[in-house]
């Protein structure tokens, strides 16, 4: 059952990556979530190079990981993704949900970037 899950997620990605495209001056923001973590990249397909990176890994929100769970980390790292991106002087974006469906965790990373101050 697995292996099924990762090829429809591998395929939803396919499918949605054709149309979802990031330039220099629009980056695409794309969105990893595992069962302990989620990772926000900002992505120049023009370039292929990772502009900002932003999980809960990071140091910025290392202290934060014990406190929070689920949705409410989602936010923050999506809050933290929106302020990393203000410093590198990018406002609007392509959002990427990487073949995950858009709700729980990956909503909660667009709404915090929302709310950070970027525009999809």
């Amino acid at each position: 059952m697995t292996n099924q899950r990762i090829i429809g997620r591998i395929s939803r990605q396919q499918r949605v990556r054709k149309k979802v495209r990031g330039t220099d001056t629009r980056p695409r923001v794309c969105v990893f979530r595992s069962n302990k973590h989620i990772y926000a990249q900002v992505i120049s397909d023009d370039r292929n190079v990772t502009l900002a990176t932003v999980s809960t890994l990071s140091e910025q929100l290392a202290d934060k990981v014990k406190t929070g769970k689920g949705v409410e980390l989602a936010k923050r790292v999506g809050l933290a993704l929106a302020k990393v991106c203000k410093d590198k002087n990018i406002n609007r974006v392509v959002f990427d949900r990487n073949g995950f469906l858009f709700h729980g965790r990956v909503k909660a990373v667009a709404d915090g970037a929302r709310e950070g101050g970027l525009e999809f």
